[in-house]
């Protein structure tokens, strides 16, 4: 995951066509979380307290029987690394949409945009619910709240649900970028366009779509209904359609093409080998009966890796090799990376072949050492051999990776004679990536546009230079990719650091249970990320609109739809909904699990307080739309007064909200309703939190004079947040008070 992301954040405008991808410093807050988080949890084995529960924390196991602060760590700092890949998705799905050269039409853009793409769309709804599935788990832990324990009504099986939900889609996550290199790699090496490409798009989307009917597929032995067994057996099967059609496109555009052998290609091919291999033993674990007797045992795990190493390890490989000079400006052995490729082959299938065997013969998995003369012994020493002989394989890679190589000539530009933007780079690469941002016509430009790269250095198209001395690079429509703005990128800031050490410090600090160090380091992180946001976004610019070549003036500001910050915000919402409504998700699976739930001798919010808080919320709701139509129409005395009673609405119906349950006597430790309830309730109340800062943001950036008619970014992005605060709360008031009684006489 972190390879992909931070690959594509570099190699996506080369590829692109563009200066910089709109978010520079969301990006490095995305860093800086992911390296402290990373830190923290992997550190933690030096000191003896790292996870003990495995990859996958099943309850009870991690939540009774384990002690200390391993669980902790885990759920905790995952969540935290987990904001740096949203904080990913978000930069590159904005980039793939609204950064593209003018003229690349959305069915023009590279197989990599494409798969880029699709993988941010899936991280919005795989990521949040494990991440609610986290807060529900840690609220277990630190608090005693009941959501696992089957003793208070729990269930350890919502914890099995939620975790999949996410882990299943995430191998997908994995997969799919790792193919997308392969979309850009035999293209080139064919000296052809990609047979199918329409096909390959809608294999890609596909892929990604029924990734999300798979996860039950790891828990068929869970005693589920046979009806749901057959549904998701059925999508596990169907997935192998989609990868298929990718497959099958390469090999055609390789049959159609005069191939060019190298290291690239040589990784590709054993990588679509041992793929298809893992696939086919994928179709045999879709099967429940078949699931049944394998589940738990080696097979899964050559399963696994075969997909896994063939489907991503093969080809970072090859994309390694492939993309080395456009991040050094020097090629990599291919001398060297034959002997990595074969050693890598070799010890690969030598290691992991055998584990279909010893699987079948019954060894399971997650065990850490068996009794001797079972039938393994020999078949575990041949996978050990050949473990290390993977391992050397990989060695020899990472060597050739980080040898010095200042005698080494640089590369020849565009070594590979490859079609596609990103080898516009000069040798050595330069800092500010294209000289000038070229209209494109076709899928390979570069290939069907003699005279491009000229044209392109000669600053004949868009950007030819920096005259005003700032950041720039285009921003287009998402469909047609026609100029609409002219955006000014911002430049480096010690504040995106800041942000991420507070930000981790909430974390951190929490999963040792020091909650006022927490709270404070919460708020100091609130604090940096508003000034970053006073200080480095939605600044009006010394003039309306700027030349931007061959004649055409853009404006330097938009807000709306139009905006990177509108897309932004709105990506950021429909992560954050599929988080909540995976607590929805959490209430609904107590209910169809329980013949009493909600218990009728337990207390609940009652109906007066919770319609009391919905009704407020929508009018705090209406407030804001209403200030926006007043800062379009310069009404500053009425903008402030509308913002200001929003302000108070907000305030109230959070109070409103939480009084339900706490003056019903809800109390989450008793039993899983209340405990639920009251997430919910908590939930809503620090989005309402969110909502009132910033309307009260947007307050101050009018007085202050930087928000003004014209230029209202701010105040339209927040209108936005509160479309889905009002379908938050009118989904956890019903949830909360609506439900129970509908269900009341069940």
């Amino acid at each position: 995951m972190p390879i992909f992301e931070a690959f594509s954040i570099l190699i996506l405008p080369q590829l692109l066509g563009a200066r910089d991808l709109p978010f520079p410093r969301l990006s490095a807050y995305g860093f800086w979380c992911f390296l402290i988080g990373g830190v923290f949890v992997c550190g933690s084995i030096f000191f003896n307290v790292a996870p003990a529960g495995g990859w996958f924390m099943y309850p009870p196991l991690t939540t009774q029987y384990q002690d200390g602060l391993g669980p902790d760590i885990w759920l905790l700092g995952l969540s935290f690394i987990e904001v740096a890949s949203l904080a990913a998705a978000v930069e590159l799905i904005v980039g793939v949409l609204k950064t593209r050269p003018p003229g690349m039409r959305i069915n023009l853009m590279p197989l990599y945009a494409w798969y880029i793409l699709v993988v941010g769309v899936m991280i919005l709804f795989a990521f949040p619910p494990l991440i609610a599935g986290d807060l529900l788990f840690e609220l277990e832990r630190a608090f005693d709240w009941p959501f696992f324990d089957p003793a208070r009504g729990g269930d350890p099986l919502l914890w099995q649900h939620l975790f999949w939900i996410f882990g299943h889609p995430e191998v997908y996550i994995i997969f799919l970028p790792s193919i997308a290199l392969v979309a850009m790699i035999v293209p080139t090496f064919a000296q052809r366009p990609i047979v199918g490409y329409s096909w390959i798009v809608l294999a890609a989307v596909g892929t990604g779509f029924l990734s999300f009917g798979l996860w039950v597929h790891h828990m068929y032995t869970t005693g589920m209904p046979n009806i749901s067994i057959g549904f998701f057996s059925a999508a596990s099967e169907a997935v192998a359609i989609s990868t298929g059609v990718q497959i099958f496109c390469f090999l055609a555009t390789l049959l159609a093409g005069r191939l060019t052998r190298s290291v690239p290609m040589l990784f590709v091919a054993g990588a679509l080998a041992i793929f298809v291999l893992g696939g086919l033993t994928g179709v045999m674990v879709a099967l429940a009966p078949f699931d049944f007797q394998a589940h738990d045992t080696y097979f899964i795990v050559a399963h696994l890796h075969y997909v896994l190493i063939g489907g991503m390890l093969f080809p970072v490989a090859a994309g390694v090799h492939y993309f080395f000079p456009l991040a050094t400006g020097k090629l990599l052995s291919p001398r060297l990376g034959r002997w990595a490729f074969w050693l890598m082959f070799i010890g690969f299938n030598v290691a992991f072949m055998p584990m279909h065997l010893t699987g079948l013969l019954g060894m399971p998995r997650r065990v850490y050492t068996y009794a001797p003369n079972l039938g393994f012994d020999t078949l575990n020493l041949i996978s050990t051999v050949g473990a290390y002989v993977l391992a050397a394989g990989v060695a020899v890679l990472l060597f050739d990776v980080v040898r010095p190589r200042k005698k080494q000539p640089f590369a020849p530009r565009n070594p590979w004679q490859a079609g596609t933007l990103e080898w516009l780079a000069e040798m050595p690469p330069q800092s500010w990536g294209v000289r000038s941002i070229p209209v494109v016509r076709s899928r390979y430009p570069l290939w069907d546009q003699p005279g491009l790269m000229r044209e392109v250095d000669t600053g004949r198209y868009f950007l030819p230079g920096a005259a005003d001395g700032h950041r720039e690079t285009l921003i287009t429509t998402t469909l047609d990719a026609m100029p609409v703005q002219c955006q000014r990128v911002p430049g480096p800031t010690f504040k995106a650091l800041w942000a991420a050490l507070f930000t981790g410090g909430a974390f951190i600090f929490a999963t040792f249970a020091w909650y006022s160090a927490a709270l404070i380091s919460a708020v100091l992180a609130l604090a940096v990320i508003l000034l970053w946001l006073w200080t480095g976004t939605s600044i009006i610019p010394e003039q309306e609109q700027k030349d931007v070549g061959l004649g055409l003036r853009l404006p330097l500001y938009e807000s709306g739809r139009h905006s990177v910050g509108w897309w932004a915000m709105l990506i950021t919402m429909i992560g954050d909904m599929s988080a909540f409504f995976s607590l929805v998700f959490g209430y609904l699976f107590y209910w169809t699990i329980s013949a009493d739930f909600p218990p009728a001798a337990l207390p609940g919010p009652g109906i007066g307080w919770p319609v009391a808080a919905l009704l407020l919320l929508l009018a705090s709701w209406l407030l804001t739309l209403r200030a926006r139509h007043d800062n379009r129409e310069d009404r500053n005395v009425r903008y402030q007064l509308d913002l200001a009673a929003s302000v108070l609405c907000g305030v109230a119906g959070a109070a409103a909200l939480m009084a339900g349950p706490w003056f019903n006597g809800m109390r989450p430790t008793e039993h899983v309703y209340p405990a639920i309830t009251w997430a919910l309730v908590v939930w809503l109340t620090l989005h309402i939190g969110a909502g009132v800062i910033m309307q009260a943001y947007c307050m101050a950036r009018r007085w202050r004079r930087r928000l003004t008619p014209q230029h209202d970014m701010d105040i339209q992005n927040i209108g936005l947040y509160w479309h889905f605060m009002a379908l938050t709360a009118a989904v956890t008031v019903f949830t909360i008070a609506v439900f129970p009684l509908l269900t009341s006489a069940r």
